[in-house]
């Protein structure tokens, strides 16, 4: 085998107009049953898509859906685990840190239509429902020129589309999981007042980039703990690279505005090593924001999804 993007999940382009992310947790009442009702999920969930993707052809639909370590360990106990798939745990500094939460099944669903996006997901509940717990459940979409809410462009610093495959879906270097990808799924909330009463100048310097032009500033023109110095990773000396599809997310007449991180990588060491850079860093983001969750899942690809539809993993 070698590495082919279009038997992976939606992995790796389109941060999408209307997004939703989706965290169960199993019941965990009765194992075969739900290893059983797992395997009817995952057959139905790829047809449909393939039939709302036939029903709204403009809707651009894109979908990911993953299971975490714990997950993985209960619904195919026998099965091969993907090499870096772990239970992730809290990751913690002098200052601040990047808590872990709980969480089975991960679901990415993004669309031009909300309506797709509703339907997706209502049918996907259809078949969880009676076992699984909503964890979280989280309404994004796309801000003004792809922007992230604190007001500049999302991404900048991510592969661009025609190399970002590489960084995302795993290679040759595991196999069986070939064509999946590690998805570390965080969730941020802002406190925009605070934000919003610096300078547009001490935005740029915290943030690393002109707000306007996003051009990237001159290292001494920006603050130590700029959040694209803290958040960068660097192996053996070289630059690493995830794929990033953020987005914002807000009850705007509540006050609640924040950021829902969503990292796909190659490699869970790289996302890691960014969080822990951030942590250790005092990534300016950290400032003013609170996170409320974080928990890693892996994407299997297409064909492996067929296999446990088969219930081939649950033997």
């Amino acid at each position: 085998m070698t590495m082919n993007p279009n038997q992976a999940q939606d992995v790796w382009k389109d941060a999408g107009e209307h997004v939703q992310f989706t965290v169960l947790e199993l019941k965990r009442e009765d194992q075969a049953k739900e290893q059983a009702a797992i395997e009817e999920f995952v057959d139905r969930y790829q047809a449909i898509i393939r039939s709302l993707r036939i029903r709204d052809n403009k809707g651009n639909l894109k979908a990911s859906l993953g299971f975490s370590n714990a997950a993985w360990d209960y619904l195919f106990p026998n099965a091969p685990k993907p090499k870096e798939l772990e239970t992730y745990e809290t990751i913690s500094g002098d200052k601040y840190s990047m808590p872990a939460t709980k969480g089975d099944i991960f679901l990415h669903i993004r669309a031009n239509d909300e309506a797709v996006v509703y339907e997706m997901i209502s049918q996907c509940m259809l078949f969880l429902k009676d076992y699984t717990t909503v964890v979280d459940e989280t309404k994004g979409f796309r801000y003004f020129e792809g922007r992230a809410i604190i007001g500049f462009i999302d991404g900048t610093e991510a592969p661009q589309v025609e190399d970002a495959a590489d960084y995302a879906i795993v290679g040759d270097e595991g196999p069986f999981f070939e064509n999946g990808s590690y998805a570390f799924a965080q969730k941020w909330r802002h406190h925009m007042d605070i934000w919003n009463k610096l300078t547009t100048e001490d935005q740029e310097k915290a943030v690393g980039r002109k707000k306007f032009s996003d051009l990237e500033l001159k290292d001494q023109e920006k603050f130590k703990n700029a959040h694209n110095v803290a958040s960068q990773a660097k192996i053996n000396g070289v630059e690493q690279k995830i794929v990033r599809m953020n987005v914002p997310y807000s009850d705007p007449a509540s006050g609640i505005t924040g950021t829902y991180f969503i990292g796909y990588s190659r490699h869970w060491t790289v996302t890691k090593k960014m969080l822990e850079n951030m942590v250790e860093k005092h990534d300016y983001l950290l400032s003013f924001s609170d996170i409320l969750s974080g928990q890693l899942f892996f994407i299997p690809s297409r064909p492996l999804l067929d296999k446990i539809a088969d219930g081939e993993l649950s033997k």
